[in-house]
């Protein structure tokens, strides 16, 4: 026996609409068509329906997944503090946050030791986290951040780069050293120097001795980063020439810092590298350096060395701010300001030179007194 099935139709908007029910109950069918005439209006007046809130957990994992054509580092750290944010909300409702609950996580964090750039960091992710679902709004006004060091960048001494030296010979890794000077003699940033490949190197070899070259970087955090082309001095010749010698089945496409592993071997019980895999790179180098600071008793970050490579060039009279700049990529307006007074101590060493030696030696004071008493003693 064939059911009966009702129909509904009405006009909205000047459009006859006519559907099916989908059932053979009249009372059915008009809340059908009462629930399809309040779906229209609904849409027409744009009225959207609430979202429930989700965990905040939910909320963060929700977010990152939208992250996911972004550089992996850049993910990576998203991941971390996703992890972080998750271990002191994540069983809350992602709409339960307040400013006072932010305030409390920045002084959390801040009585952890933390800087206040890794806290603002942190924080940002949560405010993109909360922008995602509309929250953000309401506590903008509410939430300040924390005071950055944009001083931290130091020049690495002379007598600190050789203790530097003496504890990275002393230290396991092998591609450290070579790292070490890369870094500090081009200003790469750690990134730069992961990235680099084989072919990405410009080098003239002579009787197996690479004796000049020069690197262009293929990847950089900035625009203006990316592609600079960076000469070689002679250490960093020398260095490349025995590291590259590990590794002779690379290719054009090898990394120049292969990702491998070191153990000890042979009767010496030298460190040795194996499990090299030239088509990745090599990882990061954290803990390593903190070995090497504590070992030369020093303080400094590996981004350290590149304000020594900036710190050297502006220190010279000679080199200009474009050749600088070119040289380095991108420089922040804030830690060029800091190079200009660098550059202008050298700017007024230099033209102390050109001072005759009376003056170096007496004073221009000294020197003047004694030039005008002559001067009278001429006149008389």
């Amino acid at each position: 026996m064939q059911r009966h099935v009702w129909w509904f139709k009405f006009r909205f908007e000047g459009q006859v609409i006519r559907e099916s029910a989908n059932t053979n109950s009249k009372t059915l069918a008009r809340d059908a068509e009462r629930a399809r005439r309040r779906e229209l209006e609904t849409a027409v007046n744009r009225i959207h329906k609430r979202e429930r809130m989700p965990l905040f957990s939910v909320a963060a994992r929700e977010w990152v997944k939208t992250k996911a054509t972004l550089a992996p580092k850049s993910v990576e750290r998203f991941e971390h503090h996703i992890t972080t944010l998750c271990c002191e909300f994540g069983g809350r409702l992602v709409c339960d946050l307040g400013p006072q609950d932010i305030a409390a996580l920045q002084r959390k964090r801040t009585a952890e030791g933390k800087a206040g750039r890794t806290v603002n960091y942190e924080i940002g992710v949560l405010r993109q986290i909360l922008k995602s679902r509309g929250l953000w709004g309401s506590l903008s006004d509410r939430v300040k951040s924390l005071r950055e060091r944009h001083d931290a960048g130091r020049s690495i001494g002379r007598e600190d780069e050789v203790k530097l030296m003496h504890a990275i010979s002393a230290c396991r890794s092998l591609a450290m050293l070579p790292v070490f000077i890369l870094a500090i003699d081009t200003g790469l940033r750690a990134s730069e120097v992961r990235s680099l490949r084989r072919k990405d190197l410009s080098l003239e070899w002579r009787d197996g001795v690479i004796v000049a070259g020069s690197l262009t970087v293929p990847r950089s955090k900035t625009e203006a980063g990316t592609g600079r082309m960076v000469p070689l001095t002679r250490r960093v010749c020398a260095a490349l020439t025995l590291w590259l010698a590990r590794f002779p089945e690379a290719t054009q496409d090898s990394f120049v810092f292969p990702r491998h592993k070191v153990g000890l071997g042979g009767k010496d019980r030298t460190a040795r590298i194996w499990d090299v895999q030239l088509d990745k790179p090599i990882g990061e180098w954290k803990k390593t350096w903190e070995r090497v600071r504590r070992l030369a008793a020093v303080d400094y970050r590996w981004h350290d060395l590149r304000h020594t490579f900036i710190t050297r060039l502006a220190e010279n009279p000679n080199v200009s701010e474009e050749t600088i700049r070119a040289l380095a990529g991108h420089v922040s307006r804030r830690m060029l300001e800091r190079y200009s007074h660098i550059r202008t101590r050298a700017k007024e060493e230099a033209i102390r030179t050109l001072e005759p030696l009376e003056i170096q030696a007496d004073g221009a004071q000294n020197w003047a007194q004694s030039s005008e008493i002559e001067n009278q003693t001429l006149a008389n």
